[in-house]
């Protein structure tokens, strides 16, 4: 394909004012740059259609037998690896499946640990409680024994201060008839007696 350059556009087209305008030559530019476009486009075109048509005749070319024969060439080479390949992965699977009961029998089993550990620190916190109770007794009955010897001493003082008192009372009773006694008596008057 050949490309037309201007000025064979001119000569070929005898419509085209040969004494041009300079009004006119920006149109004409415009004209000539859409038709090499187009021709361009075409090319690239035809450039494309060849090469499919290329392809295309080159599948065509191939027998039904020699496609069979390539694949199961391709088949036979291949397939024992794969086979091994997947006999691998499918023993990985189940590797992995084992495992993942493992690792959660472990989970599982380090649960119970801390579970162990919590119900340990609660026995050892009732250790302490337990602890504290006991000499909380201990001091209750301590305090009970002293309050009730203070309530034995406290009746005796009482007792001996009632004794007192009454050893006072019974004291001053005495000294009271006593000097009752001592004071002296005017002597009766008897009736005979004269004045």
């Amino acid at each position: 394909m050949t490309v037309r350059t201007t000025e064979q556009d001119d000569k070929k087209n005898p419509h085209i004012n040969i004494t041009k305008s300079s009004e006119q030559e920006p149109l004409l530019n415009e004209e000539r740059r859409r038709r090499r476009m187009m021709m361009d486009r075409q090319e690239e075109e035809e450039d494309e259609e060849e090469t499919v048509c290329g392809v295309m005749e080159d599948i065509m070319c191939v027998d039904e037998q020699t496609v069979q024969r390539l694949t199961d060439g391709f088949l036979s080479h291949y397939l024992p690896e794969m086979s091994s390949s997947k006999q691998t992965l499918q023993e990985l699977t189940q590797n992995q499946v084992i495992l993942l009961d493992t690792l959660e029998q472990e989970v599982t089993k380090f649960r119970e640990c801390n579970a162990m550990i919590d119900l340990n620190a609660l026995f050892t916190e009732a250790k302490v409680y337990h602890s504290k109770l006991v000499n909380i007794r201990k001091e209750m009955i301590v305090l009970h024994d002293k309050t009730t010897r203070l309530k034995k001493r406290a009746l005796k003082l009482q007792q001996h201060k009632q004794k007192e008192d009454l050893e006072r009372e019974q004291q001053r009773e005495k000294e009271l008839e006593r000097e009752r006694r001592l004071i002296a008596k005017p002597a009766k008057r008897s009736d005979a007696e004269p004045h």
